[in-house]
């Protein structure tokens, strides 16, 4: 069957939930006998990862703006073209940003699946129309997509309670099962040592909450640990340039977007993992620290609430307060690692759904 997959930045080794989802999913869908084609956003694609394809999967690289009010919908509508020229059995759209375009793809005669990543109009980032666009993107895919696929049960029910659209297909994000790190070179290189900081990864958009991790850490002040914060902004605004402004006062250690080896190692001797979102999908970057078998603080919201994760994990979203408290409570504990069942987050159990949802076409 061939595949072309559309809203994605791009893979290998860009920055991002939904590209870390598209990096691992498709190489196993290629390997099952599909044709695969990643349609990249040439704004991301540099001299480091200027490939033809990656792991089976074909890379397309078509124009995209580097301007985040109009890259996604420009580049889904070259990409849907370019579907409907190469005769694609089935379009895979991703997010719903670029979901507004599906009935533009259904009146071209081509077979859409929407994979919902999470309702991108709670993100802080976005203005009033940005956020009206995104409402109706999710609106149009719930709507006339062939197929749809939802991350969490809590997109699911979104879909059920606003289009009622009950027909979606549940398959959450996946992990892999990773091999600790024994080096600690990279981690020393930054002044580290192992399990004596706290690590949080993301991009640098005000969602995140790095900025309250920051100043809740830095009034806390843990006798004999740092703060590290890996990753960077997409695109450079207001909110990244004071985060990194802030982190620098504070003495927080910021490694920019890092992937492979280093990132194993900073996961592999961590003491504790934060996330303090204020908006989510289902988190990849929550699922590899459980990998890990890290401690981890979490934002209170429906994203985050895995069934393996007990209430001590938790802390009031956006509550400075609350997230001293707790990360003093999670330092204060036993230096162990823990045990989390991970089982229904396989990558290739959800590459096996995702084939299924396409014979459905």
């Amino acid at each position: 069957m061939k595949i072309v997959v559309a809203g994605t930045r791009g893979i290998p080794n860009i920055q991002g939930g939904v590209e870390t989802h598209c990096e691992e999913l498709y190489p196993r869908l290629a390997a099952m006998g599909h044709d695969v084609t990643v349609v990249r956003r040439s704004c991301y694609v540099t001299p480091q990862n200027k490939l033809q394809s990656y792991k089976g999967v074909r890379l397309k690289d078509i124009y995209a703006p580097r301007k985040k009010s109009i890259e996604a919908i420009v580049h889904t509508f070259l990409a849907i073209l370019y579907a409907r020229r190469v005769k694609a059995d089935v379009l895979h759209i991703h997010a719903i940003g670029p979901a507004l375009l599906t009935p533009f793809a259904r009146l071209l005669g081509l077979k859409v699946v929407m994979t919902h990543h999470g309702p991108d109009y709670d993100r802080q980032k976005w203005n009033k129309l940005a956020k009206t666009v995104l409402r109706m993107g999710e609106r149009m895919g719930a709507r006339y997509a062939n197929e749809v696929i939802v991350i969490s049960t809590v997109i699911d029910n979104i879909l059920r309670e606003k289009y009622h659209r009950c027909n979606a297909h549940l398959i959450y994000n996946g992990v892999n099962t990773p091999t600790p790190a024994q080096t600690t070179d990279y981690i020393a290189s930054l002044g580290l040592e192992p399990h004596k900081y706290v690590l949080a990864v993301g991009r640098f958009v005000e969602e995140k909450g790095f900025d309250l991790l920051v100043k809740a850490f830095d009034h806390l002040l843990p006798e004999g640990y740092k703060l590290v914060i890996a990753g960077d902004a997409d695109h450079e605004d207001r909110y990244s340039t004071s985060l990194k402004q802030l982190a620098r006062e504070r003495g927080v250690v910021l490694t920019g977007f890092i992937r492979g080896a280093k990132l194993n190692e900073l996961f592999s001797h961590a003491r504790l993992f934060v996330l303090p979102s204020f908006h989510e999908g289902l988190p990849i970057v929550l699922l590899e620290a459980l990998s890990y078998r890290l401690p981890v603080l979490v934002s209170d919201i429906p994203a985050n609430r895995l069934a393996c994760l007990p209430t001590d994990d938790f802390f009031t979203t956006g509550d400075i307060g609350s997230l001293e408290e707790a990360l003093a409570r999670k330092l204060a504990q036993a230096d162990v690692r823990c045990q989390y069942d991970l089982s229904p987050y396989n990558w290739d159990y959800i590459a096996r759904q995702v084939d299924a949802v396409y014979h459905r076409l």
